[in-house]
């Protein structure tokens, strides 16, 4: 198991392991996306648009309308008051 240590300020330097399993290197942008309750997954944020393509292939669902979208916004936005 790799770990870091957090700084007084929020900080943490990624160990050179999980840099290069990430393929990041300095400047480079990670996401942090929630998997569930205290646990999170680090994205490497650098992809290009083109190394993105077929990554939803067969996922698409029925298309909505500006006015459906707007009104599942609202609903989501009312729920979250």
């Amino acid at each position: 198991m790799t770990t870091a240590t957090v700084t007084s300020k929020g900080q943490i330097t990624i160990p050179s392991r999980v840099r290069n399993a990430l393929g990041v290197e300095a400047g480079d942008r990670v996401e942090f996306v929630e998997q569930g309750k205290g646990q999170f997954a680090i994205i490497a944020a650098t992809r290009s648009v083109q190394e993105l393509k077929g990554l939803f292939h067969g996922k698409r669902g029925k298309p909505v309308s500006i006015e459906e979208m707007n009104a599942a916004i609202a609903r989501r936005a009312s729920k979250s008051r």
